[in-house]
């Protein structure tokens, strides 16, 4: 079969095409043959060799993808041959808190990656995805999705009425607006260009705030909930955004560090952290327990992903390149 690997070395040029054996299902084990694929951050700072983790090479990379199931093990009875179904991050961590799950293994490092026409994973890590979703959007679930719903819904008790300030427009951040708006939350989205606030609004978002001419957003962000702060921070900045997203929020605010955009070390003061009685928690993702209700609940609404764009999986160089770009609006995703 043919597959994408990290070679040796640094940068896009070490993803390079490569043959593999066509894998076969052990007990208990399912091969997918993909249908699509999305990328995240964490894809494109694995293949740059600039993930805080190190992996054995040469690896697959990739942990999102949707497939059909081409083959199932002995004892499988979760999913049958030509079901449809999503790679869940986690591989191991069915449901509970995180505590405890040290034999859970996120996909695409150390664990397989989805860039390949097949691949072989437990039965218990996957999961059949909402029927009215096309093959591409249903593989922007796996991880920008469910680190939205984790956030606001499974962690956050986000509640109607409640005000959530989402930073930026990529995968994450556009999800959260959606989740918030279905919700009956109030959303202030954050960027730098003013063409993806216009989109932001039509999405819902009560208040958008261009950052690069208001470099003072946290103020702005207040001014826009009549001085209060808001309720949730989806925080994809990093260090670099984290003090104005502390000055933002209310007393009692919560939160959500998603990722590091702008930066991973800078000075945080805790006597504001004290000050705000802010809430804080780091956001991995989620389980497949969450996963499953996030689908439930797309399956009721009928939300649909926003895909910037897609592109054959085996220009995923190109597509990752977009990425990195950050002139993408939502999720960009792979098709086989």
């Amino acid at each position: 079969m043919k597959a994408f690997a990290i070679e040796e070395g640094s940068g896009l040029d070490r993803l390079r095409p490569a043959e593999r054996p066509v894998p076969e299902p052990r007990r208990g084990e399912v091969v997918l043959r993909m249908r699509a694929a999305s990328l995240n951050y964490r894809d494109l700072e694995i293949v740059h060799g600039t993930y805080h983790s190190e992996f054995e090479l040469p690896m697959v990379p990739l942990s999102d993808g949707v497939g059909e199931v081409a083959a199932v093990g002995e004892g499988v009875t979760r999913v049958k041959v030509d079901d449809r179904v999503a790679t869940t991050f986690w591989q191991g961590w069915v449901a509970g808190d995180f505590e405890g799950i040290e034999r859970a293994v996120p996909l695409g490092g150390p664990g397989p990656g989805v860039l390949a026409e097949y691949v072989r994973l437990d039965a218990d890590g996957v999961i059949p995805v909402p029927e009215h979703l096309t093959d591409e959007e249903a593989a922007t679930l796996p991880c920008a999705a469910l680190t939205a719903w984790t956030s606001l819904i499974a962690e956050g008790g986000l509640k109607p009425g409640d005000t959530v300030l989402v930073q930026g427009t990529g995968g994450v951040s556009i999800f959260a607006l959606q989740f918030a708006v279905v919700a009956g939350a109030r959303v202030i989205v954050t960027s730098s260009s003013d063409e993806k606030l216009e989109r932001a609004r039509a999405l819902g978002a009560f208040g958008t705030v261009n950052y690069r001419t208001t470099p003072g957003w946290d103020e702005a962000v207040r001014d826009l909930t009549g001085g209060r702060g808001v309720d949730h921070v989806i925080e994809v900045g990093g260090p670099e955004t984290f003090a104005r997203s502390l000055a933002a929020i209310r007393t009692g605010g919560q939160i959500n560090v998603i990722g590091y955009l702008g930066g991973k070390s800078a000075e945080i003061n805790p006597v504001q952290i004290m000050f705000r009685r802010a809430r804080i928690r780091g956001i991995p993702v989620g389980s497949r327990e969450s996963f499953e209700a996030m689908n439930r609940a797309i399956a009721a609404t009928g939300l649909r992903p926003v895909i910037d764009r897609s592109f054959p999986w085996t220009e995923a160089r190109e597509a990752l390149r977009h990425l990195e770009s950050g002139r993408h609006f939502g999720k960009v995703v792979l098709g086989f």
